[in-house]
């Protein structure tokens, strides 16, 4: 083979190229096998997926691929490190921001078209005059309904950027027409506090569900107008909330401890800590509080807790909480998806962690409700399992433990029956609601004009109504048999009307009257006789 001279340049200017880019990355401290082992990691997985993409015999999606391959990588490290895939980010996103660009209405996708349960209060829809049992069928002549209508595609036609319009074509029984309207697309918010009211003269109640970044916000609000109408104590529902943002957290307890009071301390890998502060003198230091707490209460909510029993501030009230201390934070893969890492643990004023064990892997971690069941935990405060080695004190004496949630002050047993059970879950979970939408649909008229506090004080929900949901729920997937439990069924069902026509607040009021933790609230307040147990 004779060698072409005049390939001599190309030759050079390859090699030179080459040895700048080489020379670039050579520290020359390193050894070869350093040199040549960089990012040998990440190369044996890159180098994978292209085989695969090139090679593999058959045609495979390589992006479902390393979906699979991250949520794999994750699942090894801790039960909070997760993936969040490109087609979940934007409602995770908005889940934490706190609001959406919308028109703000609560719909159902019913039958062939969308159906207005109702428009949120203040939002968009509620000022351009929609109301609850409109049909929305056109957004910018495009039809929303029939063969046309695409459940997954309705966010597409109702969201929007803010500030821009869009023409809806609604359907109203009692019209000839159809009415137009047009409505200009604006901040939805997502509300963290789903109730607030007096529960007595001087008693305040705020159920918050989760921790977003509108949360302190609409906390302070709640908090101002009870305390403008003259409570002096409130209660906190962390019940069910399983947290969200460290920093909304704190702002919440900045309206019930000093300034300078120790709120929370992260401690990273190298052991490096972080000490959070009270910043302000708070709205209601000086106000009786009460924090509701469950099973299934974990994270921001642990954090408020455990800040204010460690600060000897207020009453724990409930079942020993989730047991989450570890921290994430978002980073994202430059996709459009991202992880959220555990990059810390977090503790409490005494230096309590109350993250519980996760080395079993994810699924025992996440059926660790069945092993608190077992051991009679939600049933009698002896029977939770503590070490003494995690045993602490607080600045007033008070005993408390670390090792795998915030044990409450005072406990309050579950109703462990499955008819409970059953009725909890279809009560908040909305299975009630395409029930209670149709007897609105044709019984709407009725509560026009009606106010939620003559409806909560004459309204009653009549046997015919609650045996026809039963047969509703026998003859549904779920099979559902509630026959025996009547009067709480009644009570489940109003709930939910309620909700359609006034909105969350009334919700949540009606379904805790009577409630186990907020009875005994106020027994502790004294507005209430404790009830004597029988002794055998």
């Amino acid at each position: 083979m004779r060698f072409n001279k005049n390939y001599l340049p190309l030759l050079f200017g390859v090699a030179l190229a080459a040895g700048v880019f080489i020379g670039s990355k050579l520290n020359f401290e390193d050894t070869t096998e350093k040199i040549f082992a960089t990012n040998s990691k990440k190369d044996k997985l890159n180098r994978l997926i292209d085989y695969i993409d090139y090679e593999y015999v058959d045609q495979v999606n390589t992006d479902s691929i390393v979906d699979v391959t991250v949520n794999g990588i994750l699942e090894n490290l801790d039960p909070h490190s997760v993936y969040i895939p490109v087609d979940a980010y934007e409602k995770n996103a908005e889940d934490m921001r706190g609001n959406f660009v919308g028109i703000g209405i609560s719909f159902y996708p019913y039958h062939d078209s969308i159906a207005v349960i109702r428009s949120l209060l203040g939002g968009p829809a509620a000022r351009a005059g929609i109301r609850g049992g409109d049909r929305i069928l056109y957004a910018d002549d495009k039809p929303l309904f029939g063969a046309a209508f695409n459940r997954d595609s309705i966010s597409e036609y109702l969201k929007g950027e803010k500030n821009s319009r869009v023409t809806l074509k609604v359907f109203r029984k009692g019209e000839k027409d159809l009415l137009t309207f047009k409505v200009k697309r604006k901040d939805v918010p997502l509300v963290s506090v789903d109730a607030s009211y007096k529960l007595t003269d001087n008693l305040g109640y705020i159920k918050v569900n989760r921790f977003a970044e509108t949360t302190s916000e609409e906390f302070d609000n709640a908090l101002e107008e009870l305390t403008s109408n003259g409570i002096t104590g409130l209660v906190l529902d962390l019940r069910d909330n399983p947290g969200g943002y460290i920093y909304t957290a704190e702002e919440m307890l900045d309206e019930f401890l000093g300034k300078d009071k120790l709120l929370l301390i992260t401690r990273n890998k190298k052991g490096e800590e972080t000490k959070s502060y009270a910043t302000r003198r708070g709205d209601f230091e000086d106000g009786t509080i009460y924090v509701l707490i469950n099973e299934n209460s974990a994270s921001a909510s642990e954090i408020v807790a455990g800040a204010l029993q460690d600060n000897d501030k207020g009453t724990i009230i409930g079942r020993r909480s989730f047991g989450k201390g570890l921290v994430q934070r978002e980073m994202a893969l430059g996709d459009g998806s991202a992880v959220r890492l555990t990059i810390a643990r977090y503790y409490t004023p005494t230096g309590r962690s109350i993250q519980k064990p996760y080395g079993n892997g994810n699924e025992a971690y996440y059926s660790e409700y069945e092993k608190r069941y077992k051991n009679g935990e939600l049933l009698s405060a002896d029977s939770i399992q503590v070490a003494d080695s995690l045993r602490y004190v607080t600045p007033k004496g008070k005993v408390v433990y670390g090792g795998g949630g915030i044990i409450p002050d005072v406990f309050v047993p579950k109703d462990t029956s499955i008819a409970n059970e059953t009725l909890q879950f279809v009560s908040r979970s909305g299975y009630m609601g395409y029930f209670v939408f149709e007897y609105l649909e044709k019984n709407r008229k009725l509560f026009k004009g009606i106010s939620f506090e003559e409806f909560n004080r004459s309204y009653s929900v009549d046997t015919p109504l609650s045996e026809e949901f039963i047969e509703y729920a026998r003859l549904n997937e779920a099979r559902i048999d509630l026959s025996a439990y009547s009067e709480d069924l009644k009570k489940a069902i109003k709930a939910n009307i309620a909700q359609q026509l006034y909105g969350p607040n009334a919700f949540e009021m009606i379904l805790n009257d009577g409630d186990p933790m907020l009875q005994k609230v106020l027994e502790l307040e004294g507005v209430l006789t404790p009830v004597q147990e029988d002794e055998n």
